[in-house]
């Protein structure tokens, strides 16, 4: 357990010292009556910003479905979209991995995305972000179906509802915090490499046969890498695993977590590849339920005592006190 206290101590230092700006220097309003807002489309509101965008930009966007794919480009930091509520202002597209793009090759699954962001320093509240293709039968191909695809560091979601099927939340890069937020989907519907903290947020399974929660993909010991979940819960349909091994050194912790009946006692799956056994770390710590008694984990999972658990439970494990501005 050294690489624990390792991280314990860690200050990250493959990322950069973060420099947040939260005061926003101005607001535009996106909302589906011209009259009332600057833009109707998402889209334009971000496109009439500069390419090198450097100051907090407030996009609030008003109630209504914007059935619309949103991309935010790189030079593009510091944008904070609000919505009416997660219930109230909706974003919303239907693209698969098998989609064909405008080059006529298929969009793959990072560009199969509903909302995608490649820029730092992003915020978004209160809205929800939706891939509306359907849970895929057993075995298909190509359906993966991205409603967000956050592949920048420093990228903070409060109380935001992600819903898809597949592969709903592609947290691909970078340092995020999600609070209070829903995440609904059917397998590996959180995925990526980033490191991330979920607090207080319900992942809801709607999977029609097995499933999985997470897919962290960390492919090498030298990464700084991770999902933790805190104070959360997991509910819904379907077999469920905790997490798939997408990466030989995937880095997954439940702490503080109420699971349903509906995860399988195993909890964790080797991807097919039971070298990654030795390399993974999967923990649970003080979890509730009747889907996380221990008993019947993988022998490769662990039982996290106080001093493990310790680097994953706050926002110190996403230097969160460096860019964290609520």
């Amino acid at each position: 357990m050294k690489w624990v206290n390792f991280v314990g101590g860690l200050k990250h230092s493959v990322f950069k010292t973060a420099k947040n700006i939260a005061f926003p220097s101005y607001t535009i309003i996106v909302a589906k009556n011209p009259v009332v807002g600057d833009f109707t489309s998402i889209q334009d509101a971000i496109d009439s910003l500069p390419s090198i965008n450097p100051v907090r930009v407030v996009i609030k966007v008003y109630a209504g479905v914007y059935t619309e794919k949103v991309s935010i480009p790189q030079g593009k930091s510091f944008i904070t979209i609000e919505g009416d509520g997660a219930d109230k202002t909706i974003i919303q597209w239907g693209d698969t991995a098998q989609t064909t793009g405008p080059n006529g090759q298929p969009l793959g699954t990072n560009g199969s995305a509903t909302f995608g962001v490649n820029a730092p320093y992003f915020i978004a509240k209160n809205i929800t972000f939706k891939n509306t293709t359907p849970v895929p039968p057993p075995g298909a191909v190509g359906k993966q179906a991205v409603a967000l695809r956050i592949s920048a560091d420093t990228a903070t979601f409060l109380g935001c509802r992600f819903l898809g099927a597949q592969d709903t939340l592609y947290d691909h890069q970078g340092r995020h915090y999600y609070k209070d937020c829903f995440i609904e989907g059917s397998v590996d519907f959180i995925f990526g490499n980033s490191l991330s903290l979920f607090e207080g947020c319900h992942l809801h399974a709607i999977a029609q046969n097995a499933g999985a929660v997470t897919a962290q993909g960390r492919s090498s010991i030298l990464q700084d890498t991770g999902f933790s979940f805190v104070n959360c819960k997991v509910t819904g349909s379907g077999a469920l695993y905790l997490g798939r091994a997408w990466g030989p050194f995937s880095r997954v912790v439940f702490a503080y977590t109420y699971m349903d009946n509906i995860i399988l006692p195993k909890g964790w799956d080797n991807w097919g590849d039971p070298n990654r056994e030795m390399t993974v770390f999967y923990g649970q710590y003080k979890c509730t339920g009747p889907g996380a008694t221990f008993a019947g984990r993988v022998s490769w999972s662990r039982e996290l005592t106080d001093e493990e658990a310790k680097p994953f439970i706050d926002l110190s494990f996403i230097d969160g006190s460096e860019w964290i501005r609520l």
